[in-house]
């Protein structure tokens, strides 16, 4: 009989890589993509290979939540790019809420009453085929160190300003001392009582949720919200998951926003699992946007018709808490418009 010590039977455990680090090591080559799902090119008729200017751009641990040879995965359909996104659609435009119109100054946009949004970076985690911004470009919409000072004081003017709401791109891919910084200065503006975070990274890149953000984020004056953009349950994994409850254990209001997309959760029983995943991972269901009609995301378009049938028997089958308002964005309209 061998006999083994315990020291001889375990391992070291792996270093857990950065958030940043996982940043870096993102899948940009669609063909990488495919090997790593076991796909051919031949699985997907329309696949482009070369997508340009908007490239392929998703992190290693979502494609892990993909689930291998099959080219109609949901989160899969959300990222591959195809040749469909080159035609011209009547309808489908290149700024389809209408951002530039509502830039009061460089990397501010101002939409609704007692709110202003700060342009924090155009850079992603992901790369979303169905982007409302996917065409804008920085020099657009006025995203710099320098403009953002600007809008910070522009906000401390605005005594009718409650909140503020932090996006992007993806604002928490700033460092916690930039962060940290930013926040600071919009807490020092005595008429602010809200900031809100518009991200994907606790459910794209978990390792991002560190009890030092959290503990950044529950110690400011202002009172924090994180409002997520899940569509479907397959993105909150065991890791996700992990680092919402860490959100919600520091006291911070967690909601979603999903995007209804056709071949994605365009499904009662789809929307029905997403709800109960979301809110038992700390989450509340919040909007489903019917899809901003942006140039090159025509074939996730979901009728009105269909939406509106999805969400009654969505209500039919959950509890009121759990069924998101069914919404779209209007230009120029004073709120979200419901369906």
């Amino acid at each position: 009989m061998v006999t083994r010590s315990l020291n001889a039977c375990q391992t070291e455990p792996a270093p857990t890589p950065s958030w940043m680090h996982t940043l870096t090591t993102a899948i940009t080559d669609v063909s990488e993509l495919l090997d790593a799902l076991e796909l051919e090119p031949a699985d997907i008729p329309d696949l482009d290979l070369d997508p340009s200017p908007f490239c392929l751009l998703v992190p290693r641990n979502i494609v892990a939540l993909m689930q291998p040879g099959n080219p109609h995965d949901p989160l899969l359909r959300q990222v591959l790019p195809l040749h469909c996104e080159e035609t011209r659609i009547a309808g489908y435009v290149t700024d389809p809420v209408n951002d530039t119109a509502a830039l009061h100054a460089p990397g501010l946009l101002r939409k609704y009453n007692g709110r202003a949004l700060l342009l924090t970076t155009t850079a992603c985690a992901l790369h979303c085929r169905y982007c409302f911004r996917r065409h804008l470009q920085p020099a657009t919409l006025g995203v710099s160190k320098h403009h953002l000072a600007l809008a910070i004081a522009q906000i401390a003017q605005d005594e009718s300003l409650t909140e503020v709401i932090l996006s992007g791109g993806e604002p928490l891919l700033q460092d916690d001392a930039a962060l940290e910084m930013l926040l600071a200065q919009l807490a020092a503006i005595p008429h602010l009582r809200r900031v809100r975070i518009h991200t994907r990274l606790p459910t794209l890149i978990p390792a991002r949720i560190t009890p030092q953000l959290c503990a950044m984020l529950a110690n400011s004056r202002l009172t924090p919200v994180i409002v997520l953009h899940v569509n479907h349950a397959q993105e909150l994994g065991s890791a996700a998951a992990a680092a919402l409850q860490q959100l919600r254990h520091a006291g911070i209001s967690v909601f979603n926003q999903s995007v209804l997309l056709r071949g994605v959760n365009d499904n009662c029983a789809v929307l029905a699992q997403l709800s109960e995943r979301l809110f038992d991972c700390g989450a509340v269901p919040y909007y489903l946007h019917q899809l901003d009609p942006v140039a090159g995301a025509a074939h996730f378009q979901v009728s009105d018709v269909t939406a509106q049938q999805l969400l009654e028997r969505l209500r039919a089958q959950l509890p009121g808490y759990l069924v998101p308002r069914l919404v779209r964005e209007i230009p120029g309209a004073a709120a979200k418009y419901p369906l």
